[in-house]
């Protein structure tokens, strides 16, 4: 079941009116995105930016299936926020560290042992990060100010801000995490990326049929040719699967929280995710013809984050070969139950330490 439809519909009219009000302005593909704190301030006072973290620390307290469609109406819109870095990155570690929120804007990040961590989302605009590193045997978060940051701005292929940070090391008060809080972290990111995504491409297949239902080429509207079908039916299948397995996920962790099964289910939605994106950003733009590729056309605000996101937290190539080696580990008694059950993702931590 969609998780959508776990929750009531008056919360996700909310959520898809604000985004629509909000929907970011045209911008020029691969023009740096810009941080609106108009929007940012209108979405803290509905207590959408602190939507998952718990009550007693100034959260709403709400689920991941909340938190899943917040990201698909805000991706579904073109909408740009750093809601995940936030609130289910930098508020999450915080909450688990014991460390207080404090105000404006966080970024999380796993910080590189050299202390110069490159692609850090909304640096440049965030009021404090949150490192989490690992010293020595064990993992170290810390709350660290924006004046103590070294940023170098850069993008990524959708223009959002990633930008290159070094923090000194032994000028931060560290403060260590429970065993497990890093592939968690990771995790949580690579789901949060797949939930991005599926917004993004299910506005895409939208784009597609009002295109073909609307156009005619040779006296026929182009949703009369085969091939044109065959097009967009494949893009819409593939954002249904992705979208399927992205639920799964999120009813996992809901279930059973961020267990050693989860990562089968978070890395299984990571794979069909990011192979999905091929399919429907190519079939999109041979769909739209010359048009699709214009900087007036909307499409190229949704398939551009997409193939962005789809490379962030483990790349598919990393996923699959993840998921192979969970198969053949599981060998032949133990593959239904690894299909139907889940089950570990054998060395998360090396694609965690990169």
């Amino acid at each position: 079941m969609n998780s959508t439809a776990l929750i009531d519909s008056d919360v996700v009219d909310m959520m898809t009116s604000v985004f629509a009000a909000h929907c970011a302005d045209r911008i020029t593909p691969g023009a740096a995105v810009e941080f609106d704190e108009n929007l940012w301030q209108v979405l803290d006072e509905l207590g959408l930016t602190r939507l998952t973290g718990a009550e007693s620390h100034g959260g709403s307290g709400a689920d991941w299936h909340t938190a899943s469609a917040l990201l698909a109406a805000a991706s579904g819109a073109a909408v740009t926020a750093p809601l995940v870095e936030h609130d289910l990155l930098a508020g999450w570690l915080l909450d688990t560290a014991g460390l207080p929120m404090g105000d404006g804007l966080g970024t999380a990040f796993l910080m590189d042992p050299s202390g110069t961590t490159h692609a850090v989302p909304w640096a440049r605009h965030a009021r404090f990060a949150v490192p989490l590193r690992l010293d020595g045997d064990r993992w170290v978060v810390a709350h660290v100010d924006a004046d103590r940051l070294d940023i170098r701005r850069s993008e990524n292929l959708a223009g959002e801000p990633r930008d290159t940070v070094t923090i000194e090391v032994d000028d931060v008060k560290w403060v260590p995490v429970l065993q497990g809080t890093a592939e968690s972290f990771f995790l949580r990111g690579a789901l949060a990326r797949v939930l991005q995504m599926c917004g993004a491409m299910e506005r895409v297949v939208e784009l597609c049929i009002e295109h073909v239902s609307g156009r005619e080429q040779f006296g026929r509207a182009l949703s009369k040719f085969q091939a044109v079908q065959r097009l967009v039916s494949h893009a819409a299948a593939e954002t249904a699967l992705a979208r399927a397995s992205a639920d799964a996920a999120v009813a996992h962790v809901e279930r059973a929280g961020w267990d050693d099964r989860a990562s089968i289910a978070v890395a299984v939605a990571k794979s069909c995710a990011g192979h999905a994106a091929s399919t429907v950003v190519r079939n999109a733009h041979q769909v739209h013809g010359a048009i699709g590729t214009t900087s007036e056309h909307d499409l190229h605000r949704f398939t551009r984050p997409v193939l962005a996101w789809r490379s962030e937290f483990g790349s598919v190539a990393r996923w699959d070969r993840l998921l192979t080696k969970a198969a053949v580990d599981a060998g032949r008694d133990g593959a239904w139950s690894l299909v139907a059950h889940g089950g570990a993702v054998p060395d998360l931590l090396a694609i965690v330490r990169g």
